[in-house]
């Protein structure tokens, strides 16, 4: 036996690692990114303004700038503490790593892997419980493995993913008001879901927000934030590790994120065009389109393997989930532009077309 496999902790060797698909050469439809790319006017301000960064220097610690940038994108009460992380899995390790050993992390299934990923890194217990077959909460189940398990961090995607929708409000208000566990919403996809609780975190002492830049337009500046009280976010500060937000992000961010008409407008036209699209997958026959207030659309396809590769031979990569429990011969296409969306929909077709046409 080689010596990593005699050094490396056995639950380690165990787990298969985050696989990100080579997208060389695709219209890249599976990550949940942004279609748009930075207008092509502000292309040279931008980059006039990074060429300030000063690179032989540590990054500022504290990101106040940043901070402020994040609260004016967002409409952060200022009362409300904000802790940025390298993306929202650094916060998720964060709150795991204020666990005490063998303490339990509880989350829906089918949603978000890094919950489960992160309780494995962390030696956490991690409990699952089902949604319903439509993809809701089973209130009843969450409140009996609340009580049977008693977990430190109960995390909630809202909306969800990879099934993309939000959950009824009054099923999670009972969730926060029932556990003396920390509630995490996972808002990754605010800007498409026309709901929050936010405003929530002053009712609620163990109520902590997660969000993102990366569903808005920026995946790659890796940059995530947590909102609570500030006396929560001093305490989970102390397990952030040193100038965690490099100066490239905090530099580009601070310039980017301004932009909030521009961001606002983008998502605007990601909704439009995810009901556009959720129209047309409805309307080819046999497919069930699930209702979505993300930037994607689950959807379940006969043949969803075949017509996966079939995708993909034709240039266009989505998800596919086809393989994952409760997720039978399901797939995840993100919305992209409307020229994006339209090829997609005519793979599709031509697709099913060929299978009818050969009775396969």
């Amino acid at each position: 036996m080689s010596f990593i496999h005699n050094w490396l902790r056995a639950d380690i060797q165990e787990i298969n690692a985050y696989h990100v698909p080579c997208s060389d050469n695709l219209i890249k439809l599976d990550a949940m990114e942004s279609p748009f790319a930075l207008p092509d006017e502000l292309i040279s301000q931008y980059l006039a303004y990074l060429a300030d960064a000063q690179l032989n220097r540590y990054p500022s610690p504290s990101a106040e700038e940043l901070n402020q940038t994040l609260r004016d994108l967002m409409d952060i009460p200022k009362e409300f503490g904000v802790l940025l992380g390298n993306g929202s899995d650094e916060l998720i390790q964060l709150l795991a790593l204020a666990c005490d050993t063998d303490d339990t992390i509880l989350s829906i299934e089918p949603s978000f892997v890094m919950y489960d990923m992160i309780a494995k890194f962390t030696r956490l217990n991690y409990q699952g419980v089902s949604l319903t077959q439509d993809y809701k909460l089973d209130l009843n189940s969450i409140l009996e493995s609340i009580n049977k398990h008693k977990p430190k961090l109960i995390f909630i995607a809202y909306p969800n993913n990879p099934t993309g929708n939000t959950f009824d409000r009054i099923a999670i208000e009972k969730i926060i008001n029932m556990t003396d566990a920390m509630v995490v919403l996972d808002e990754a996809y605010y800007a498409y879901a026309g709901d929050s609780f936010i405003s929530d975190i002053a009712k609620y002492p163990n109520l902590v927000v997660l969000r993102t830049v990366s569903k808005i337009g920026f995946a790659g500046l890796r940059l995530g934030l947590l909102i609570s009280s500030q006396e929560m976010v001093s305490e989970l500060d102390k397990l952030r590790l040193p100038y965690n937000i490099n100066i490239l992000t905090q530099v580009s961010a601070n310039f980017l994120l301004k932009e909030k008409d521009e961001i606002n407008k983008n998502a605007a036209i990601i909704i439009e065009q995810r009901q556009i699209l959720s129209d047309a997958l409805k309307q080819i026959e046999g497919l069930l389109a699930y209702p979505s207030q993300a930037n994607f659309i689950l959807f379940k396809a006969p043949k969803a393997q075949e017509l996966f590769d079939y995708l993909k031979a034709n240039g266009i990569l989505i998800k596919n989930l086809s393989g994952a429990p409760k997720l039978t011969n399901c797939l995840r296409v993100t919305v992209g532009d409307n020229d994006q969306n339209k090829q997609f929909i005519s793979i599709v077709k031509e697709f099913y077309s060929l299978k009818m046409n050969n009775n396969d």
